[in-house]
């Protein structure tokens, strides 16, 4: 391979955001890691919304759709700020998979009710990681990535809520 090519694969991702290196550092790290976490909730919700049964079918259905079209929609603008910030983000299926906190379920069947309990524990664990992660961008002063932060944090509020809501006459 000859040196041109050498130094453009290793050249730095310098984008100019008027953020230092450490911003630049702390922040993509933290959202590409967010990143994961919403690509394997988005999975989980789509595994959920495809293998849902039971009386309340067509209404879990619709709502795990809607909810996971709300996380994938997440997905372009987040990755595009890692960009932004000259920071490098998610390249595979491999890449998430060693990234995510958010766990799998691959289990044959799961009851509708512990499928959106799992839900609701998951979407409000991603809210956290999405608050701890606004909270360095306060510390690095990095506004625009904050201010996505809020819209998702509000948006997974509401499904947190949506899910407390249906279950919350039942043991789950």
């Amino acid at each position: 391979m000859n040196d041109d090519i050498k130094a453009r694969r290793a050249a730095s991702l310098k984008t100019p955001t008027g953020l230092g290196v450490d911003a630049t550092r702390d922040i993509s790290a933290g959202a590409t890691t967010l990143l994961a976490d919403v690509f394997a909730l988005y999975l989980k919700t789509k595994n959920f919304h495809w293998h849902m049964s039971g009386a309340n079918f067509r209404d879990y259905h619709l709502l795990l759709d809607d909810q996971g079209d709300e996380l994938f929609a997440i997905t372009d603008p987040l990755a595009e700020r890692v960009r932004k910030l000259g920071g490098s983000t998610l390249r595979s299926i491999g890449d998430i998979s060693r990234r995510q906190r958010i766990s799998d379920n691959d289990a044959d069947f799961v009851h509708p009710h512990e499928m959106l309990a799992e839900l609701r524990e998951d979407n409000g664990s991603l809210v956290a990681s999405m608050r701890a992660l606004h909270d360095v961008c306060d510390e690095h002063g990095d506004v625009a990535t904050a201010s996505l932060l809020e819209n998702w944090i509000d948006e997974g509020e509401k499904r947190v809520w949506f899910l407390f809501e249906i279950l919350r006459n039942t043991n789950s």
